[in-house]
């Protein structure tokens, strides 16, 4: 069997880089298209042998090469025939000169056995034509085998269906020694699987491959329609959920601290014509990846913006949000009450960013509101049930439940609790389930207005009891046949995590201890985050990391959802950090341990309230900058010595005042010659505070004693500068 050598291993032998060796072998009319690609050993052979030659023809036919676009038709090279001559004893061998031929490697040339064979040849063999080389499958083109992004070598010989050794071997041939329980990083496992002839399709999570077996393929029968998802985004305060308010009647709002949405609200309304489910987003720069994920679970989003203000930054967002998950957009200009607002200067801005209203020729609907005033909300919600019905949403109700984690939290009372929104099936009490690493059983399901009910289907939110843990928000969640295989994955997917964390987990060494050490610049300011659920835990965390500098470093040791407790105190305590709550409260006990332990614990409402707090504490850790402030300027008369021994500068102030206590320079000629602290100040035969302009007095400069008439006494005072981050 031949052996396949790919062209960036060749490249190595060559001595040269992939990209060079791809360029020469295209020049020699070679097919490759990545170093990936696979030569046969007569094509490795001849480019060898080739290698360092001056004259490389491109006319040459080498095993791989593509055949000329216009082949030469001029000169055809006939086989010589050698015609014998009349009877005579045993006739001297008439040479015969052989056509030319095309030149062809060595070992393609098929030379006689012995001298005696080919004098007996009656015509020779016809050139024997170069063995067809079938070009590598591209790498798209191979079957997708899919394996976690840091699969053990055990793990990636199961999937492929061979023994660990074989892979072991493999590995060696690659440069890569590793063990059966070794994990192997992503570019590893690409060429590994393509040398098994397979692309690398990356599993976001452990268990994947075993939940599509446990789900259930949908047939067309069993579709049915399900409420469409609408996800409400744009600008902080331009009426997000006051819209909401109106549509369900309620007062969400005035719960929400400053008026502004802190994480995702999930609603059911029950309209005449339908069902609608309504996903509130925050507004606030912070919550990106909030705003990112509802537009990833909507089927139509209703963009917000206010008639008074237009399109803001937190608009624009929302728009990208929704174009990147490919949603169709209705457009609600709110606050139309408002005097003074005209609704076309919005349209023209929205227009901006090819959102063309219908009446100007566009696709996009736009509908007028007032939240406050319950106008326009009727028509809003037709053109979004009518949005809906032209998408013909359809989901089964009779598989296994399967939906994604919108919030999560942890109760005091009732432990982790999680808010979910369901995508297909039907989600009962007491289904076993696995969601990110927790898994767990249905111990009770709530409605968005609290109420237990037994099941939910697709498209209903519901708030999820009997988690092991708290998930993070984005999690997929499945329902599964047992709970041994839930708790099976889940372990598997908590292990990889852990082994995850630890290697990205930076340890310190000598050479990055002794050059911080060096430099001495570099601060530090630990963090612990407790948060009510889970994805204003991760905003918080990614907002206060976004605002670390060179100069001062700021580290989440811990990330965390519930209230905070003693134990969060104790590990502020040891690791010299500070305690953020947001929008939780200090357990019994707390105050006092962070008393006695003397750790700063801060509770928040809202975001940037911590994040402008931290940034002061932050900028505090630096190093402030010193200015010098001048206060007087004395010239020196003539130097004296006093009985104590002190060399004394007669002088006369010729400007401001001098103080005794602060900084001076001694100049002369243009030259500072000393700065030192003025420990003597005399008028006289007495002590005194300070010298104004045009009095004389003797100065007494500490370490210094070589005055000269006609020096320069210049003094000032050091002000004190708070560095800014």
């Amino acid at each position: 069997m031949n052996q396949k050598v790919r062209v960036f291993e060749l490249a190595k032998d060559l001595k040269l880089t992939s990209k060079e060796l791809v360029g020469e072998l295209k020049k020699m009319r070679i097919e490759v298209k990545s170093h990936m690609s696979v030569l046969e050993d007569e094509t490795v052979a001849y480019i060898k042998r080739l290698w360092g030659e001056d004259d490389m023809t491109e006319d040459i036919m080498v095993p791989g090469m593509m055949a000329p676009e216009a082949p030469v038709a001029a000169v055809k090279a006939e086989p010589a025939v050698i015609t014998p001559l009349e009877v005579e004893p045993e006739p001297e061998p008439v040479a015969v000169p052989e056509p030319e031929r095309p030149v062809l490697p060595a070992e393609y040339i098929e030379e006689p056995k012995s001298r005696k064979e080919s004098k007996q040849a009656v015509k020779p063999e016809a050139p024997v034509a170069p063995p067809v080389v079938v070009p590598p499958t591209p790498l798209e083109d191979l079957p997708a085998l899919k394996m976690p992004s840091s699969a053990t070598v055990g793990e990636a010989a199961e999937k492929l269906g061979v023994k660990a050794t074989e892979l072991i071997k493999k590995l060696m041939g690659l440069g890569v020694f590793a063990t059966i329980n070794q994990r192997l990083d992503t570019d590893t496992l690409e060429v590994l699987l393509v040398e098994f002839g397979y692309r690398l399709e990356i599993e976001e999570m452990y268990g994947e491959d075993i939940l599509a077996l446990e789900e259930e393929q949908d047939r067309p029968e069993d579709l049915t329609p399900r409420p469409p998802v609408v996800t409400i985004m744009g600008h902080v305060n331009h009426g997000k959920t006051s819209l909401l308010d109106a549509i369900r009647s309620t007062h969400v709002m005035d719960r929400e601290a400053g008026g502004i949405t802190q994480h995702i609200g999930a609603y059911q309304v029950q309209l005449p014509k339908g069902n609608v489910t309504f996903l509130d987003t925050p507004g606030h720069e912070a919550f990106t990846a909030l705003r990112a994920r509802g537009a990833q679970l909507t089927d139509v989003v209703v963009l917000v913006v206010a008639a008074d203000d237009g399109v803001q930054p937190q608009t624009i967002e929302a728009i990208n949000h929704a174009k990147a998950a490919n949603v169709p957009i209705i457009v609600a200009i709110n606050k139309i009450d408002k005097p003074g607002v005209t609704t076309e200067r919005i349209k023209q801005e929205l227009a901006n960013y090819n959102l063309l209203p219908e009446e100007w020729g566009g696709k996009t609907i736009i509908a007028e509101i007032s939240a406050k005033k319950n106008i326009g909300i009727d028509n809003l919600l037709d053109l979004i049930l009518l949005e809906a019905e032209m998408l013909e949403l359809k989901a089964n109700s009779k598989t296994l439940a399967k939906g994604v984690v919108i919030e999560a939290k942890l109760d005091r009372g009732r432990g982790a609790v999680a808010s979910l929104l369901i995508q297909k099936g039907t989600l009962r009490v007491g289904d076993a389930f696995v969601t990110g690493v927790q898994f767990g059983r249905v111990r009770a399901l709530n409605n968005d207005h609290g109420k237990a009910v037994e099941s939910a289907g697709p498209g209903v939110p519901v708030e999820l009891l009997g988690i092991s843990g708290v998930p993070s928000a984005g999690d997929a969640f499945q329902v599964v046949a047992s709970d041994k295989l839930a708790r099976q994955i889940a372990m598997k997917r908590q292990m990889i995590k852990r082994e995850q964390d630890l290697r990205k987990t930076h340890r310190i060494t000598l050479d990055n201890l002794n050059t911080q050490i060096a430099e001495g610049q570099l601060k530090e300011l630990k963090i612990i985050i407790k948060a009510d659920v889970q994805g204003s835990a991760e905003v918080l965390k990614q907002s206060l990391e976004a605002i670390s500098t060179d100069k001062v470093k700021l580290t989440c040791i811990h990330n965390g959802v519930g209230n905070i407790t003693e134990s969060d105190v104790l590990l502020a305590s040891a690791s010299n950090a500070i305690v953020i709550g947001f929008t939780v409260k200090p357990e019994t006990g707390v105050e006092n341990a962070a008393k006695r332990e003397e750790v700063d614990v801060r509770i928040y409402k809202v975001i940037y309230e911590a994040v402008e707090d931290v940034r002061a504490a932050m900028e505090g850790l630096l190093e402030p900058h010193y200015h010098e402030v001048p206060t007087g300027r004395a010239d020196v008369k003539t130097a004296f010595k006093l009985s104590s021994g002190l060399v004394t500068a007669g002088s006369q102030v010729a400007s401001g005042k001098i103080l005794r206590g602060s900084q001076a320079k001694v100049i002369r000629d243009g030259k500072i010659l000393h700065t030192g602290k003025i420990e003597s100040l005399r008028r006289f035969k007495d002590d005194v505070k300070e010298v104004s302009t045009g009095m004389e007095c003797g100065i007494v400069l500490a370490g210094f004693t070589d005055y000269q008439a006609g020096d320069v006494i210049d003094a000032f005072q050091l002000e004190e500068v708070a560095q800014k981050l």
